[in-house]
């Protein structure tokens, strides 16, 4: 599991006297002393000794609790500002010390755990490795690295073994396309595939979340022991089947209400509330509602995740929204602060670290002014937050300035990126080149391998077959750093150079920043090769989306990737070929 490598423990102790602990276990809050040392909790009890030298905070009644866990974040791209240290520094003020991130590649687990691990106070993250069916939810945006595709269960097995060795933390699948009655239906997982799938990532000791938003892929997944359905069922009330399906397969459920809410916190009701679609999302959310209130009456585990990262659904302000909106589903105010703590932690099979008050325990600890297990808004009073032991939120802590730094600070590459002699598939940095394309059902497909060149050497060629949709593009990415998660500092050099043929379509060089910047130029291809330069002025500020009068000029000290575009209509089938790519 992945989170901060906070200080070298001095071997002092910790004591936190006079409080009320709510020990996640489901007792009753009582009166105790909490001893921590080493990042542990080393005894809890109410007439504990306190060892001399021992670093003393005096609770004074306010409530220790276990540290908040949310199992379902996305930090996109698009994150405000970024999937940063930033956001690190949200969560823990929400009091949440643990979170699963279902957004990343693979590739970029390792630099991402070292980026984390070099920061002064982070969230333990766990990292899903993503996998849907072809044009699936997911798969409907996503690069093949980023979500892999799968129909069948041979697929299935092999895509687990193809991922196991990058040391995900969970896999979390897309088996459900039910697109909420509000647009059509993507395609959904089998449950051949999906069973398929959970037996090998067990047999890889690897849990499953899933995606299931309907009665009857839910049953399905608790057939096929799925540990975690991670939305909410919205289609019907679940019946008696259903429910004892899930039990059968010890399945968890994380009902992300806080991002399914018609009005969601911080927005204004709609202009008109008797439109289709409100009524719709009105209707769905009475069924999220109530089938809350159903599983947990019947002893399904109900677990605490929200969906942040995407849209109306902000980092660590969604976790607490869903404490509340579990407690209006029905839980008690103590039963939602067990399901954010010791439930979440066996949910990732965790249990036996974190999620509770105990002897052993990692001591991931919030103190809060009130009784959050009477008034759930209580839990937004909080005052102090200890991350493996360290105080990291409170009266006294300042974090070094290195901790609010948004990315790991830039670091440089040799000229040549790639000249496709690898025979590992990998870029001459070491890196995973990967394909982009427009998203959705109707979507370009693209097929990218290296070849023989004429006269010698290895080329990259890409064919396309171009979707029908406006600005219809395919694009090859070469990463500057692995998973284009460190930024490299490109102002030593002038421009790129490559050699290039092609034909069809309209071609473009693209670089990209780390905080969403897109700088792009045209270029000109011909089925001949050719060698280009383009010098990094050329470049023009190309961002997601314009606003009038936004210009950002090219820095070239955050640089991320290279991609080579081609954009083209439907009735194109455009293709490149490129070698020898450089800065100079």
């Amino acid at each position: 599991m992945s989170g901060a490598v906070l200080a070298r423990d001095t071997g002092q102790t910790t004591a936190i006297t006079n409080a009320l602990v709510f020990d996640g276990t489901g007792r009753s809050a009582y009166p105790a002393t909490v001893l921590i040392r080493d990042q542990r909790i080393v005894d809890v009890g109410p007439d504990l000794k306190v060892p001399k030298r021992a670093l003393v905070i005096d609770a004074d009644g306010k409530t220790l609790m276990p540290g908040l866990f949310d199992l379902h974040t996305h930090w996109t791209p698009n994150s405000s500002p970024s999937s940063s240290a930033v956001l690190s520094g949200v969560y823990l003020a929400a009091g949440v010390t643990t979170v699963n991130d279902f957004h990343q590649a693979p590739e970029s687990y390792a630099p991402r755990r070292e980026w984390l691990g070099s920061m002064a106070a982070a969230p333990h993250v766990n990292f899903a490795a993503r996998m849907s069916t072809p044009l699936g939810h997911g798969a409907d945006w996503a690069d093949t690295a980023t979500t892999r595709w799968v129909n069948s269960p041979d697929a299935a097995r092999l895509a687990v073994r193809e991922l196991a060795p990058y040391k995900p933390d969970m896999i979390k699948v897309f088996t459900d396309g039910w697109r909420y009655g509000h647009m059509p239906d993507n395609t959904s997982m089998d449950p051949w595939t999906l069973t398929a799938l959970v037996e090998e990532a067990h047999a890889n000791g690897l849990k499953v979340a899933t995606h299931t938003v309907t009665a009857e892929r839910a049953g399905w997944a608790g057939e096929a022991k799925v540990d975690l359905i991670a939305h909410s069922i919205q289609d019907r009330v679940v019946d008696a089947d259903t429910i004892a399906r899930l039990k059968a397969g010890a399945t968890f459920y994380a009902p992300t209400l806080a991002v399914y809410e018609p009005v969601k916190m911080g927005s204004s009701p709609p202009a008109d509330p008797e439109s289709p679609a409100f009524l719709s999302r009105q209707r769905n959310f009475r069924n999220a509602m109530e089938n809350v209130r159903v599983l947990h009456d019947a002893g399904v585990p109900i677990a605490l995740g929200t969906d942040a990262g995407m849209p109306g659904t902000p980092h660590g302000a969604a976790t607490l929204r869903e404490l509340e909106l579990l407690v209006q589903a029905g839980l008690t105010p103590a039963e939602a602060l067990q399901a954010g703590t010791a439930t979440s932690a066996a949910a990732m099979g965790l249990q036996d670290d974190r999620g509770r008050i105990a002897k052993g325990q990692r001591a991931d600890l919030l103190l809060v002014d009130g009784k959050p297990w009477e008034n759930i808004q209580d839990i937004k009073k909080l005052s102090r937050v200890w991350l493996d032991g360290r105080l990291v939120l409170g009266p006294g802590v300042q974090l070094p300035a290195s901790n609010a730094r948004p990315y790991p600070q830039p670091g440089v590459v040799g000229p040549l990126v790639d000249d496709f002699e690898r025979a590992d598939e990998r870029t001459a940095l070491d890196t995973l080149r990967t394909d982009d394309n427009d998203g959705g059902n109707d979507r370009t497909w693209q097929l990218t391998r290296v070849v023989v060149r004429d006269g010698g050497g290895h080329a990259l060629r890409t064919m396309a077959r171009m979707s029908s949709k406006d600005r219809a593009y395919a694009a090859v990415v070469l990463p500057l750093s692995r998973g284009s998660v460190k930024p490299v500092d490109l102002r030593g050099y002038r421009g790129v150079r490559f050699d290039i043929r092609g034909e069809d379509g309209s071609h473009a060089l693209m670089l990209k920043g780390l905080e969403g910047g897109r700088w792009k130029t045209a270029i000109s291809v011909q089925p001949q090769w050719q060698q280009v330069s383009v010098d990094f002025r050329q470049l023009e500020y190309a961002p997601y989306r314009v606003v009038e009068g936004e210009d950002r000029p090219w820095r070239g000290d955050d640089a991320t990737d290279l991609q080579f575009i081609v954009e083209g209509d439907g009735a194109k089938m455009p293709w490149f070929e490129l070698d020898n790519v450089r800065f100079y």
